[in-house]
């Protein structure tokens, strides 16, 4: 018995030593969801001679590119203040004419926003929200900004005491904070033009409907950094796009975007009704991309513990089992030593670190 012991011990510190010296190898490309249009496809295509309009057409089937009849307002959420709102630059609010030099407060009171001096004098009662006009210049929000068009502030719903901090603005000059967040502002021109069109019809149909507001100013809608982030190069792109919008069946098309494909984009979201036009197509100029490929390394110990809460003991092999009209895993395996498990491949992309859910597996002992 105790020979059979120690044999079991010392086979136990093999299978320990194993495992310390298993290295996981996760093979990748492309970085975002892949839906939609590609960033850097993008880019190669403008740099092999392609116009924005037929970059356009090639991710988004079946659209044409037309104008809106008229110029729409969006409305962006820049924070949620716990406190009062600072501003200056505003020419009038709540029907009292401010002085554009001077500094002013957002105060709410209940369920109502209230308008201050610098010095906390009332100087209106806004009742359910406050808007700032800009006396012709942006305005500048706290340690934020400056803004383009007004500034709107509510009172935040699901927080006693706080305000959502809003830009309300023409989609036009929205898109000019936008671009060079997206991309770099010294890409070609047609680059530029492209992703104006682009950030245009996602504004316009990427609504969120939040309290106030229809857009995040972060990656839950697109990156948006208001004046501060604008550039000759992509503010002439917005120009020379202005009001331009994709539509399908005369509809503006809800222009999904990533920044890379990793060679070819996915139909749609993964357990998302199919949209028509986001289909799934090759992208040939993507590899200009530093993320068209990658390569990611665990040890067996780090696959583990990322992976403990979706698997049954320890990990044993990763089995994809439905992959999406691109090669992005929809459906995984997990075999562990207590069983089997199934996950999502954004569930598996996420808890990997993944910069995409295109991903193959391998293990090296």
């Amino acid at each position: 018995m105790l020979i059979c012991a120690a044999m079991a011990a010392i086979g136990a510190i093999g299978t320990a030593s194993a495992d310390a010296a298993t290295t996981w190898i996760v093979k990748g490309r492309g970085f975002g969801h892949g839906v939609g249009m590609s960033q850097y496809g993008a880019f190669g295509f403008a740099l092999e001679g392609s116009d924005y309009k037929s970059i356009l057409r090639h991710y988004f089937r079946g659209t044409t590119i037309g104008e809106t009849s008229k110029t729409p307002t969006v409305r962006v959420l820049l924070e949620i203040d716990p406190g009062d709102v600072y501003f200056r630059g505003a020419g009038g609010a709540c029907g009292r004419q401010l002085n554009p030099a001077g500094l002013y407060r957002a105060h709410r009171v209940g369920s109502g926003v209230r308008l201050l001096a610098s010095n906390g004098k009332p100087l209106a009662d806004c009742r359910s929200a406050l808007r700032a006009e800009g006396a012709g210049r942006p305005v500048r929000i706290g340690t934020l900004g400056p803004y383009r068009g007004a500034l709107e502030v509510v009172p935040t719903r699901s927080s006693p005491g706080s305000l959502n901090v809003i830009n309300a603005l023409d989609v036009n000059s929205y898109v000019k904070g936008v671009i060079a967040d997206e991309i770099p502002a010294s890409w070609p021109r047609e680059a530029l033009r492209t992703q104006a069109v682009a950030a245009r019809s996602y504004a316009l149909t990427g609504k969120v409907g939040g309290n106030g507001f229809d857009l995040y100013a972060d990656t839950r809608s697109q990156v948006y950094g208001g004046a501060q982030s604008e550039s000759s190069t992509t503010s002439q792109a917005v120009a020379d796009t202005r009001n331009q919008v994709v539509r399908y069946q005369g509809e503006v098309a809800q222009t999904f975007f990533s920044s890379t494909s990793g060679g070819q984009t996915e139909g749609g979201f993964l357990g998302a009704p199919e949209v028509p036009y986001l289909r799934s197509v090759k992208d040939p100029y993507d590899f200009h991309s530093p993320l068209h490929t990658w390569t990611l390394r665990y040890s067996n110990r780090e696959m583990n513990a990322r992976l403990d809460p979706y698997v049954a003991g320890g990990l044993r092999d990763i089995r994809v089992t439905a992959r999406g009209d691109s090669p992005r895993i929809d459906r995984a395996q997990l075999i562990g030593t207590g069983g089997t498990t199934t996950i999502r491949g954004d569930t598996l992309q996420f808890a990997l670190d993944g910069y995409d859910r295109w991903m193959y597996f391998a293990k090296r002992t």
